[in-house]
């Protein structure tokens, strides 16, 4: 037993040191991109934050989630929140599968490459609406008679930058017009739903998304009209700017891919068939494969040559 632990251990080791060896090269390459998503975020959580401090309480405006569905209360907000930690941290794990299980159909940076085009573009979306109306927030501490609902004038511009992490992100107003909690949801189960195997997961994705919108309803979160406006346009922006990159190559056929290096033991197969091809007379190239006989110590390229050079000689 002590035997059989120790060389699945050694297996895995093994397997995440070349997984992270071929990421780490894709990271090289591709860390400009995955930064600049990464740094969208701060920009996205600051754009929230300075919405804020425009935002005016009034009265909760009308709306057919809110007379539908119950009012869940301060005391059960942490339900919508708990839903989507779960989503988010479920996901994150997934993206790094590749690095654990033998099983394999992305590249992890690649991958989230591809993730965080998808939020910036949201996302960019999301801050043009947001400033361009803004809505009384329906959320308790942003109603009237809360010390949270106005900002105080920031005293620096420090103030502003540091957005009061977390504090700041979490008893937000004024951000309404479209959910930001249904845009991560919805690329999050969009990208399972393409390089996903499972299809149970697919199904209960789904379903944990749709749980989601009438849980931040009827928390009041949000209005209804934000989760609705984020379901066809996160869908609408994924759909076309999937379209505009380049595809993932697929792992699950075992060939590498032709953008990365291949393995020592890749390498030395490709040698050796080389070296065959060369020994049989062959071009390395099979496209550019012709017959070669060896007249008076040369080799020609074909026969025919050969026998076009024999009534020359003879005469």
């Amino acid at each position: 037993m002590t035997f059989y632990v120790a060389r699945e251990g050694s297996k895995l080791w093994r397997r995440v040191c070349m997984e992270t060896f071929v990421e780490l090269q894709l990271l090289a390459e591709k860390w400009k991109l995955l930064l600049a998503g990464l740094i969208f975020q701060y920009i996205h959580g600051l754009a929230a934050r300075g919405v804020h401090y425009i935002h005016r309480p009034g009265p909760t405006l009308q709306d057919l989630g809110f007379f539908l569905l119950p009012e869940l209360g301060q005391e059960r907000a942490y339900i919508s929140e708990t839903l989507f930690a779960f989503l988010f941290v479920s996901f994150v794990l997934w993206t790094f599968h590749p690095f654990i299980l033998q099983s394999k159909k992305f590249y992890t940076v690649l991958l989230w490459r591809r993730v965080l085009a998808f939020l910036v573009a949201s996302q960019t979306l999301r801050i043009i609406t947001f400033y361009s109306t803004q809505l009384p927030g329906p959320n308790y501490h942003c109603r009237e008679g809360s010390k949270l609902a106005r900002l105080p004038r920031p005293d620096s511009v420090v103030e502003v930058l540091l957005i009061n992490f977390p504090h700041g992100v979490i008893y937000g107003c004024g951000d309404l017009i479209f959910s930001s909690h249904m845009i991560f949801t919805l690329v999050f189960v969009l990208t399972y739903q393409k390089y996903g195997t499972k299809r149970c997961i697919k199904q209960i994705a789904w379903l944990i998304a749709v749980a989601l919108s009438f849980l931040i309803v009827a928390s009041r979160k949000h209005y209804t009209v934000d989760v609705v406006v984020a379901w066809y346009t996160v869908n609408l922006v994924v759909f076309f700017v999937d379209k505009k990159l380049p595809e993932l190559p697929d792992r699950s056929s075992g060939v590498p891919s032709p953008m990365l290096p291949l393995s020592t033991k890749d390498r030395d197969s490709k040698s050796k068939e080389e070296n065959h091809k060369l020994m049989n007379g062959n071009s390395l190239d099979s496209a550019d494969w012709r017959q070669r006989t060896q007249v008076n110590g040369k080799l020609l390229e074909d026969v025919n040559a050969v026998n076009a050079d024999g009534p020359m000689n003879s005469t």
